[in-house]
């Protein structure tokens, strides 16, 4: 069976917001050892305030390198990547940053409440991590969740 790509990340509702309305085109992250591939799904967990899985969007281009090169990046055109965004990965020894495509809200966010209730200790990540499609997450929730969509 080929699996696809997939991935669970946690990103900032001020950040997620400009995702879902078209404004953020680039997602900026530390690299830790996972390098997604171009067409990987990213489900997101908008986290803060929200604290909800609300959508997910696919990546396009995957850029990865030393911060600078990274921002370099970033910054060309009308990504919605703003200078004071780079704070984030200032200071980390390698960067990445994933062009968003295809970005869509779920009919239904799902809070952590309810999550948890589901999946009793339930754990947003810190970052992101790997969602495969034959874990609970996936198969009980996520999945109904992109058919309704």
């Amino acid at each position: 069976m080929v699996y696809m790509e997939m991935y669970l990340i946690s990103i900032l509702p001020l950040y997620t917001h400009r995702i879902f309305t078209g404004k953020k085109k680039i997602e900026l992250r530390r690299f830790f050892g996972i390098r997604p591939s171009p067409g990987s799904l990213f489900v997101v967990y908008s986290s803060g305030s929200v604290r909800a899985i609300v959508g997910e969007f696919y990546a396009g281009e995957v850029f990865v390198g030393s911060p600078d090169e990274v921002a370099e990046i970033a910054l060309r055109g009308e990504t919605g990547v703003s200078k004071s965004d780079l704070r984030y990965i200032k200071g980390s020894r390698t960067a990445v940053g994933i062009e968003i495509r295809g970005a869509r809200l779920y009919r239904r966010p799902v809070k952590l409440e309810e999550l948890r209730t589901i999946f009793p200790g339930f754990q947003p990540p810190l970052s992101f991590r790997v969602l495969r499609e034959d874990e609970p997450l996936y198969v009980l929730l996520i999945k109904k969740l992109r058919e309704l969509s």
